[in-house]
């Protein structure tokens, strides 16, 4: 059974940094693109972030361009996301989630929705708040 489970959310003042982790099990995650979503209250999910595990290419949204970075450790099974020079825009519930459908530029990951991934955790919120 496949199980995405985040931690590292909390409460940060505007500038201030974190570090989500997911941690995968059930199956191949060595085998999987995956990528960070998030939902803002009274909103849908947001793709944030992806990691392609074929070339290791990275993308983003440009809400997020230049102050996030995903990274991944297959070795724990683990996916991370680095986010810093936070602003209470970033303030969400953050999901990990399984791609099941490739995608090789930004556009396709924005537009994809969750026609784009099969599994997500439960997340873990993340505030920014002064």
């Amino acid at each position: 059974e496949v199980h995405l489970v985040e931690s590292g959310g909390g409460m940060v003042q505007p500038g201030g940094s974190l570090r989500l982790s997911c941690a995968a099990s059930g199956f191949a995650f060595v085998s999987y693109d995956m990528i960070w979503v998030r939902q803002a209250p009274g909103k849908g999910h947001e793709w944030v972030a992806a990691l392609n595990i074929g070339d290791g290419t990275t993308y983003y949204s440009d809400s997020v361009k230049g102050r996030f970075t995903v990274s991944r450790d297959n070795a724990k099974n683990t996916l991370y996301l680095q986010m810093n020079s936070l602003t209470p825009e970033d303030t969400a519930l953050y999901y990990c989630a399984r791609v099941s459908t490739y995608c090789s530029t930004s556009r396709c990951y924005e537009d994809g929705g969750k026609n784009i991934y099969d599994y997500w955790g439960q997340g873990t919120q993340v505030t920014v708040s002064s």
